[in-house]
């Protein structure tokens, strides 16, 4: 029986890992690892929304956050909009993510959870939460914010996004989260020819934190690429 969308995303969730080198100060975090619930929730996630083989626009955020992703294993989805909007409850933990605020007021725009989902496809090309030491703790951390860093998750990076990929998405147009990310993602594109075009949205997390009073001049800009 040929795989559903949700069940290649499911399969590839399940066998995320990272073995490679890393700088001293820096560590990944697998959500699927530390918390069974959180593969729970992220198999009734993609079989509510992705039970069929449909092609999908795509895209591409940064790495997931720790209170986004990191929990739910679900991009740019805390628990709270995972019960309130997407109807599944998570008992082992609380998070609220600003990225999440956006996303979902924009979602909702868009025509709601089952109509954006249908079309699109969001994922990051370090599928895994990074975290950076510091003199408090251990923060989150992008995968561009050290140049050693990049150099070592590359090849990684451009294998997931291959993976992605082969999952049916169109690659004509490619939808980046962020001017940074944006820079980074054209150097794998360069090398490993993945995309045909790029468009790069406002992240977020900088519109919430940034640009929250022109926050529907985003969510208009973001509906207005992803529907054309």
């Amino acid at each position: 029986m040929k795989k559903t969308f949700a069940d290649q995303v499911v399969e590839f969730n399940r066998n995320l890992k990272y073995n490679g080198n890393l700088p001293d100060d820096f560590q990944v975090l697998n959500p699927y690892l530390g918390n069974p619930e959180t593969i729970e929730v992220m198999q009734k996630f993609y079989h509510k929304y992705y039970n069929d083989s449909n092609q999908r626009k795509f895209i591409v955020g940064i790495n997931p956050s720790r209170h986004g992703a990191g929990v739910t294993g679900v991009p740019f989805t805390d628990t709270k909009r995972l019960e309130s909007v997407c109807g599944i409850k998570m008992e082992s933990a609380h998070t609220h993510e600003i990225s999440s605020v956006f996303m979902y007021d924009m979602i909702t725009e868009y025509g709601g959870a089952e109509e954006f989902y249908s079309d699109i496809y969001i994922n990051s090309p370090f599928p895994l939460a990074i975290v950076r030491k510091s003199k408090t703790g251990w923060l989150n951390a992008n995968y561009y914010d050290d140049k050693r860093l990049f150099e070592d998750v590359k090849d990684f990076m451009i294998d997931s996004l291959n993976q992605h990929i082969s999952l049916n998405l169109d690659t004509s147009e490619v939808f980046i989260l962020g001017k940074k990310n944006a820079d980074f993602i054209s150097k794998l594109n360069e090398e490993a020819n993945l995309f045909e075009k790029m468009t790069v949205l406002e992240h977020p997390r900088y519109i919430q934190q940034y640009k929250s009073k022109e926050k529907q001049l985003y969510i208009d800009k973001y509906i207005l690429a992803l529907k054309k």
